[in-house]
């Protein structure tokens, strides 16, 4: 089944793109994978991913098998990051961070106008540890950035306060959508629902921390925040984030205080960012 996923499937979605853009497979020089989790362009291996099934697949080797062009292999964030520095958000900056919040917690790296890709695996930001000994995450460790600030946390978040608060607005909400989801916090909220709003708090706290110690340690002139969850409305997410990380932000000592703005290109910053590898 993995063998099906990586290769025909793959390369038919990569052929199906070609053709709406109006170019025949033939015309296609080359093609970019961005792919969760730790992957190596060097010798085109998908290391491991906590939230999907790869562990040291060679997933290049396996696409050249049903379409032989050269593919260029990237993290999804990674991508995303060269998507919004050089057609979004990230436009015009040398020092860029891209975090992007959905099953997991990705981010990408923009330093001194370049990707930074280290020895190959950088950018993991979603697991550092932001509450020791906390909730269990899929690398292996308790308390990650991940488990709390990814689409996947705020579920599981919503799912413990709707259990603790059976009088809450979020379970008319969920039951509309058929789910729980990222958003069903974010809308019971809207609707003025007191465990939403308070679990909307919560979140955005833990966005922030992690948030703050990128800041940091790194000090951008900006950060830019995609994925679902960054669709929330702003005065439940970007409004109180900026005024945690504000507060609680080493540059606010110097009035240097990156901007944290919402991604511009919306779920097409990897694919775009993949391109452009």
């Amino acid at each position: 089944m993995l063998d099906s996923i990586t290769t025909v499937e793959k390369r038919k979605l990569a052929q199906q793109a070609a053709e709406v853009g109006g170019f025949a497979a033939d015309r296609i020089k080359a093609v970019g994978l961005g792919l969760p989790g730790l992957v190596d362009n060097k010798t085109g291996y998908v290391i491991q991913t906590p939230n999907m099934p790869f562990d040291n697949t060679p997933i290049r080797e396996m696409f050249q098998a049903e379409w032989d062009v050269p593919v260029y292999l990237g993290n999804d964030a990674n991508c995303a990051a060269v998507g919004e520095w050089l057609c979004g958000a990230g436009r015009g900056t040398q020092q860029f961070i891209v975090v992007t919040l959905g099953t997991g917690v990705g981010g990408g790296l923009i330093l001194n106008g370049k990707l930074y890709s280290g020895s190959g695996m950088v950018g993991e930001v979603g697991h550092m540890v932001i509450q020791h000994g906390g909730a269990p995450c899929n690398c292996g460790r308790r308390g990650c950035w991940e488990a709390y600030a990814s689409a996947t946390g705020l579920i599981r978040m919503t799912r413990e306060a709707m259990e603790a608060h059976p009088e809450s607005l979020l379970h008319t909400v969920a039951a509309q959508s058929g789910c729980v989801e990222g958003r069903t916090a974010f809308d019971a909220a809207v609707q003025g629902d007191e465990t939403a709003l308070a679990l909307c708090r919560d979140y955005v706290s833990y966005l922030a921390a992690g948030v703050t110690n990128l800041i940091n340690i790194l000090q951008p002139e900006a950060v830019a925040i995609g994925g679902g969850v960054a669709a929330a409305p702003d005065g439940l997410l970007f409004t109180p984030l900026r005024e945690i990380v504000e507060r609680e932000c080493y540059p606010r000592h110097t009035g240097q205080i990156p901007r944290i703005v919402r991604a511009e290109l919306g779920n097409d910053a990897g694919i775009i960012g993949a391109a452009l590898l």
